[in-house]
């Protein structure tokens, strides 16, 4: 069997659209559709139902994708094998691809000097970095598009997944500079009425926060959310309200006075979690990536 319609298959059960599909796998529609069709007439069953509103695994095509995603981590076992002994049999210097998801605030404060490091000790190594937040990172290592991820989790719970803290991240309360509690040490009842720009839903230090305002007595805080911080960040910068964000991701606009600091109540910092799939195999190159940022990931903070 062509593995080229197995990764058209998973895609597609993970995508649930032949465009995104496509567009993934530098395809054309057309050729997913012969793919799948393919695939279908080969094993003998109906894999998707063809909705108006997307493609829908059936219960045959949900029970076989496992038994699929299973034939593709062995053929990534096979590759990496055979580039690992550089084709002579004689060990060599790990070769490979990785994919490895964390937010926002790790990829723009953290990862950037990591990935230059990775570069000179593990030049064989190609690394794709893929923001995502929590949900859609677990769901990235489900699927298999992620071999490794970083979550800003106190802690990870998911039975299926092997989780690891290898640093921590301080958080800070954000104003701007002439905001009335810039600078000054607040307590709870301080910030209750105040409007808060935070990270959108799943994201565990903004989540810990806005449970924490919604118990305080008096009128509830206004409550806006943004999937990029770098949005709720302008939003406080432009004097519209408070904010709480890694200090790593605000360091340079509180030394240029962009933005204040805000003594407010302690909020212990978020463990960043080494993430990977109990399930899949993780690679040499994975591992090579695993031991690098277990090294260098405390060291950048």
């Amino acid at each position: 069997m062509d593995t080229r319609l197995l990764r058209t298959f998973a895609a597609l059960a993970r995508t649930g659209s032949f465009t995104a599909t496509a567009a993934e796998l530098h395809l054309a529609q057309s050729t997913v559709t012969v793919q799948i069709r393919t695939l279908e007439r080969e094993l003998g069953t109906r894999l998707f139902d063809r909705l108006s509103s997307g493609a829908l695994p059936t219960s045959a095509g949900r029970l076989l994708l496992k038994e699929a995603e299973d034939v593709l981590d062995a053929e990534a076992r096979l590759h990496a094998t055979a580039a690992a002994t550089n084709g002579d049999g004689a060990g060599g210097a790990v070769r490979g691809h990785v994919a490895l998801g964390a937010g926002e605030s790790l990829c723009a404060s953290r990862l950037p000097g990591v990935i230059a490091s990775l570069r000179r000790t593990h030049p064989g190594i190609d690394l794709h970095l893929h923001p995502a937040g929590s949900a859609a990172a677990v769901e990235g290592l489900r699927t298999g598009r992620l071999d490794l991820v970083l979550l800003l989790e106190q802690e990870v719970t998911d039975a299926d997944l092997i989780a690891r803290p290898i640093a921590r991240e301080p958080l800070v309360y954000l104003a701007a500079p002439e905001h009335p509690l810039a600078g000054r040490a607040v307590e709870w009842d301080e910030l209750a009425g105040q409007s808060f720009f935070v990270h959108e839903q799943g994201c565990s230090y903004s989540d810990h926060l806005v449970r924490r305002l919604l118990t305080l007595p008096g009128p509830p805080p206004r409550l806006t959310r943004f999937g990029s911080i770098e949005a709720a960040r302008s939003c406080v910068a432009a004097g519209l309200g408070l904010t709480l964000l890694p200090r790593a991701t605000v360091e340079r606009h509180l030394r240029e006075g962009a933005l204040a600091e805000v003594h407010g109540p302690p909020i212990p910092p978020v463990p960043v979690h080494l993430t990977h799939h109990r399930r899949r195999w993780t690679s040499p190159a994975a591992r090579a990536v695993a031991d690098e940022l277990t090294r260098l990931m405390p060291a950048s903070g």
